[in-house]
């Protein structure tokens, strides 16, 4: 099974757009991390789009902020002002559907998928080191993070955390298949 994992895409239509024509289906599912709205001018066609195509999904915290479930203090001011905007515009029924996305972690034939930490999605997880502190919390080996806007995969061993996507810049595509 071959999977697409998005995230972070912030109603940004024309980046999504970009994004699948490089991937030129190529998959056989897609999955996504979180933050379908917050900052881009489209959050109504991303949320019909991932409503139609999106197999699996995780909430992010500005989906969280822009369904009115998240205190906007402490987001920082352009984040904010997104959010407020996102809410005024967003067509009511999309608001519920992400009033209503799980917080993760989500659990995918064999990997999991979360925005940020299982302890908390609007914690970051870009290291190693990272990884192994919350690694006990993770139901997989193999998870994929969103919210930091940095492409990576973590493998969790008895032996410690290896990096499995991130290192070069120049790859976009992972063979992840299990140890013989």
């Amino acid at each position: 099974m071959r999977y697409l994992i998005l995230s972070d895409i912030h109603a940004n239509w024309e980046a999504l757009g970009a994004v699948l024509m490089h991937a030129d289906s190529r998959y056989d599912r897609i999955v996504c991390c979180g933050d379908l709205v917050g900052y881009g001018a489209d959050p109504d066609a991303v949320v019909r789009w991932v409503r139609e195509s999106v197999d699996g999904i995780v909430r992010g915290n500005h989906d969280k902020a822009c369904a009115g479930l998240e205190d906007l203090e402490w987001f920082n001011p352009v984040a904010r002002l997104s959010a407020l905007w996102t809410q005024a515009v967003i067509q009511p029924e999309h608001a519920e559907y992400l009033r209503n996305l799980a917080q993760g972690p989500e659990r995918i034939n064999g990997f999991q998928i979360l925005h940020g930490s299982p302890l908390d999605e609007d914690e970051y997880v870009t290291s190693e080191q990272d990884v192994a502190q919350i690694a006990p919390y993770l139901d997989c080996k193999v998870s994929f993070f969103g919210h930091t806007h940095l492409q990576g995969a973590f493998l969790c061993h008895r032996n410690g955390v290896r990096r499995l996507v991130g290192t070069d810049p120049e790859s976009s595509e992972e063979q992840i298949a299990p140890r013989k």
